[in-house]
Protein backbone atom coordinates (compact mmCIF):
# COMPACT_ATOMS: atom_id res chain seq x y z
CA UNK A 1 0.00 0.00 0.00
CA UNK A 2 1.16 3.06 -0.87
CA UNK A 3 2.28 5.63 1.82
CA UNK A 4 1.22 9.44 2.15
CA UNK A 5 3.71 12.04 3.51
CA UNK A 6 2.02 14.35 6.06
CA UNK A 7 2.47 18.04 7.68
CA UNK A 8 0.62 19.13 9.97
CA UNK A 9 0.52 20.88 13.51
CA UNK A 10 -0.08 18.42 17.00
CA UNK A 11 -0.56 19.71 20.23
CA UNK A 12 1.32 23.18 19.18
CA UNK A 13 4.62 21.44 17.17
CA UNK A 14 4.92 20.83 13.69
CA UNK A 15 4.84 17.29 12.55
CA UNK A 16 5.93 15.20 9.57
CA UNK A 17 4.61 11.33 9.31
CA UNK A 18 4.07 8.80 6.71
CA UNK A 19 1.15 6.86 6.87
CA UNK A 20 -0.77 4.35 4.71
CA UNK A 21 -3.81 6.19 2.99
CA UNK A 22 -6.55 4.18 4.81
CA UNK A 23 -5.05 5.07 8.20
CA UNK A 24 -6.81 6.60 10.76
CA UNK A 25 -5.38 9.87 12.92
CA UNK A 26 -6.42 7.94 16.05
CA UNK A 27 -3.84 4.72 14.99
CA UNK A 28 -1.39 7.68 14.09
CA UNK A 29 -1.27 9.43 17.25
CA UNK A 30 -0.95 6.36 19.39
CA UNK A 31 1.26 3.70 16.99
CA UNK A 32 3.49 6.37 15.50
CA UNK A 33 3.44 9.22 17.60
CA UNK A 34 2.94 7.98 20.86
CA UNK A 35 0.29 9.81 21.85
CA UNK A 36 -1.48 7.33 23.40
CA UNK A 37 -4.02 9.52 25.66
CA UNK A 38 -6.25 9.39 22.89
CA UNK A 39 -7.81 6.13 23.35
CA UNK A 40 -9.95 3.31 21.29
CA UNK A 41 -13.17 2.74 22.37
CA UNK A 42 -15.23 1.60 19.75
CA UNK A 43 -13.24 2.63 16.37
CA UNK A 44 -17.22 3.66 15.39
CA UNK A 45 -17.15 7.22 16.32
CA UNK A 46 -19.83 6.20 19.00
CA UNK A 47 -18.00 6.94 22.39
CA UNK A 48 -15.94 9.59 22.57
CA UNK A 49 -12.49 7.96 23.80
CA UNK A 50 -10.80 9.41 20.82
CA UNK A 51 -11.88 12.65 21.18
CA UNK A 52 -9.78 15.49 19.55
CA UNK A 53 -10.31 19.37 18.52
CA UNK A 54 -8.77 20.19 15.09
CA UNK A 55 -8.90 23.23 13.87
CA UNK A 56 -11.36 24.39 16.46
CA UNK A 57 -14.13 21.44 15.85
CA UNK A 58 -14.36 18.06 18.00
CA UNK A 59 -13.50 15.44 16.24
CA UNK A 60 -13.50 11.25 16.40
CA UNK A 61 -10.25 10.56 15.68
CA UNK A 62 -11.14 7.10 14.84
CA UNK A 63 -13.21 8.38 12.03
CA UNK A 64 -10.72 10.59 10.73
CA UNK A 65 -8.03 10.00 7.98
CA UNK A 66 -4.58 10.91 9.31
CA UNK A 67 -4.20 12.13 5.75
CA UNK A 68 -6.54 14.46 6.59
CA UNK A 69 -4.57 16.32 8.98
CA UNK A 70 -2.47 17.94 6.12
CA UNK A 71 -1.83 21.60 7.40
CA UNK A 72 -4.12 21.32 10.12
CA UNK A 73 -3.87 22.31 13.71
CA UNK A 74 -4.93 19.03 15.74
CA UNK A 75 -4.94 19.19 19.81
CA UNK A 76 -5.10 15.79 21.79
CA UNK A 77 -5.73 14.91 25.89
CA UNK A 78 -1.47 15.81 25.76
CA UNK A 79 -1.67 18.93 24.43
CA UNK A 80 -4.55 20.52 27.39
CA UNK A 81 -2.44 21.89 30.28
CA UNK A 82 0.54 20.10 31.96
CA UNK A 83 1.64 18.04 35.01
CA UNK A 84 2.76 21.37 37.02
CA UNK A 85 -0.06 23.17 35.34
CA UNK A 86 -3.57 21.75 34.70
CA UNK A 87 -6.20 23.22 32.36
CA UNK A 88 -9.49 24.05 34.50
CA UNK A 89 -10.97 21.90 33.28
CA UNK A 90 -8.30 18.87 33.93
CA UNK A 91 -8.53 20.66 37.26
CA UNK A 92 -12.15 19.89 37.70
CA UNK A 93 -12.47 16.96 36.72
CA UNK A 94 -10.43 16.00 39.62
CA UNK A 95 -11.92 18.93 42.24
CA UNK A 96 -15.05 17.30 41.62
CA UNK A 97 -14.51 13.62 41.23
CA UNK A 98 -15.96 13.49 37.74
CA UNK A 99 -13.96 10.24 36.98
CA UNK A 100 -13.51 6.64 38.08
CA UNK A 101 -11.59 4.24 36.01
CA UNK A 102 -10.49 7.23 33.78
CA UNK A 103 -10.40 5.28 30.40
CA UNK A 104 -13.19 7.86 29.12
CA UNK A 105 -12.21 10.80 31.17
CA UNK A 106 -8.99 11.83 28.07
CA UNK A 107 -12.33 12.20 25.52
CA UNK A 108 -14.48 14.14 27.81
CA UNK A 109 -12.12 16.56 28.98
CA UNK A 110 -11.05 17.38 25.01
CA UNK A 111 -14.79 17.51 24.46
CA UNK A 112 -15.29 19.72 27.34
CA UNK A 113 -12.72 22.26 26.39
CA UNK A 114 -13.46 21.92 23.12
CA UNK A 115 -17.16 23.11 24.12
CA UNK A 116 -15.71 25.66 26.66
CA UNK A 117 -13.36 27.09 23.50
CA UNK A 118 -17.04 27.78 21.53
CA UNK A 119 -18.97 28.74 24.35
CA UNK A 120 -17.32 30.10 27.41
CA UNK A 121 -21.00 29.90 29.86
CA UNK A 122 -23.05 26.74 28.26
CA UNK A 123 -26.26 26.07 29.92
CA UNK A 124 -26.30 22.61 32.03
CA UNK A 125 -28.71 21.62 29.09
CA UNK A 126 -25.99 22.89 26.26
CA UNK A 127 -22.90 20.65 28.42
CA UNK A 128 -25.30 17.33 28.38
CA UNK A 129 -25.98 17.79 24.63
CA UNK A 130 -22.57 18.80 24.06
CA UNK A 131 -20.92 15.88 26.03
CA UNK A 132 -23.91 13.32 24.65
CA UNK A 133 -21.42 11.80 22.58
CA UNK A 134 -18.64 10.89 25.09
CA UNK A 135 -20.06 7.68 26.88
CA UNK A 136 -19.24 6.56 30.12
CA UNK A 137 -19.79 3.17 31.71
CA UNK A 138 -18.55 3.85 35.44
CA UNK A 139 -19.66 7.58 36.82
CA UNK A 140 -23.01 8.42 35.58
CA UNK A 141 -22.86 12.06 34.34
CA UNK A 142 -23.48 14.66 36.63
CA UNK A 143 -19.98 14.77 38.03
CA UNK A 144 -19.01 15.39 34.57
CA UNK A 145 -21.56 18.35 34.32
CA UNK A 146 -20.20 19.62 37.52
CA UNK A 147 -17.26 19.64 36.47
CA UNK A 148 -17.79 21.22 33.26
CA UNK A 149 -19.34 23.98 34.91
CA UNK A 150 -16.96 24.36 37.61
CA UNK A 151 -14.13 24.97 35.44
CA UNK A 152 -16.42 27.14 32.92
CA UNK A 153 -16.80 29.10 36.32
CA UNK A 154 -13.31 29.24 37.33
CA UNK A 155 -12.14 30.43 33.35
CA UNK A 156 -14.66 33.49 33.76
CA UNK A 157 -12.46 34.00 36.79
CA UNK A 158 -16.08 33.43 39.08
CA UNK A 159 -16.39 31.21 42.64
CA UNK A 160 -17.23 27.73 41.17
Amino acid sequence: MAKSHVSTTVNGDPVEFLCDTAETMLDVLRNTMGLTGTKEGCGTGDCGACSIIVDGRLVCGCLMLAVEATGKQVTTIEGIGAPDRLHPVQQAFLEDAALQCGFCTPGFIVAAKALLDRNPDPSETEIRYWLAGNLCRCTGYDKIVRAVQHAAAEMKGQPA
